[in-house]
């Protein structure tokens, strides 16, 4: 399982990366709040958060759970699943699909490609499994960045909704 992008590898992950993927969470929100976005993601480093920890614990042993790392360090992380969380406002897919409930990349190495190797990685895992749909959903908000690094990287944007006043984006990407 690797990616030969910048020499970044994926494999599958582990309880025992879920200390490296709450950094990397909290990682996001100091460099989300230096950039004044403090709506995605809030204020609060996520491994701080109610049920933060406890929930990148499930992502590690009940989701598939896959590390980019980058000369043997976690750099990124993604989770699959096999549909939308049930907390959020999201319609399941009417057919078989594959659903990124988590992408996150060490800030620190911005630039290099970590997510869209992630989401290629998804979609090749997707493929594999014979699912011909993957889907995830993002914050709206601000200027629309996330959701257009989504649709860079071959999502189409499908519903949109609210999660309290947090807007948010449903994408699709047909693979196959």
């Amino acid at each position: 399982m690797n990616d030969s992008t910048h020499g970044i590898r994926i494999r599958p992950g582990s309880l025992a990366d879920a200390p490296a993927i709450l950094d990397m969470l909290d990682g996001a929100v100091v460099w989300m709040n230096g950039r004044g976005n403090t709506e995605q993601w809030g204020t609060t480093p996520y491994s701080q958060k109610p049920g933060g920890v406890a929930r990148v614990e499930r992502y590690t042993t009940e989701n598939a759970p896959y590390i980019a790392e980058l000369d043997g360090r976690p750099v990124g992380a993604l989770v699959l699943d096999s549909g939308p969380s049930p907390q959020m406002p999201i319609a399941s897919a009417e057919e078989p699909e594959r659903y990124v409930r988590l992408l996150v990349s060490d800030r620190r190495y911005a630039g290099l490609g970590i997510g869209a190797a992630l989401l290629a990685h998804a979609a090749e895992e997707t493929r594999r499994a014979g699912v011909g749909l993957l889907r995830v959903d993002c914050w709206a908000g601000g200027g629309g960045e996330l959701v257009a690094f989504y649709e860079r990287n071959g999502f189409t944007p499908t519903d949109r909704f609210l999660f309290g006043s947090w807007p948010g984006q449903v994408l699709a990407r047909r693979v196959g």
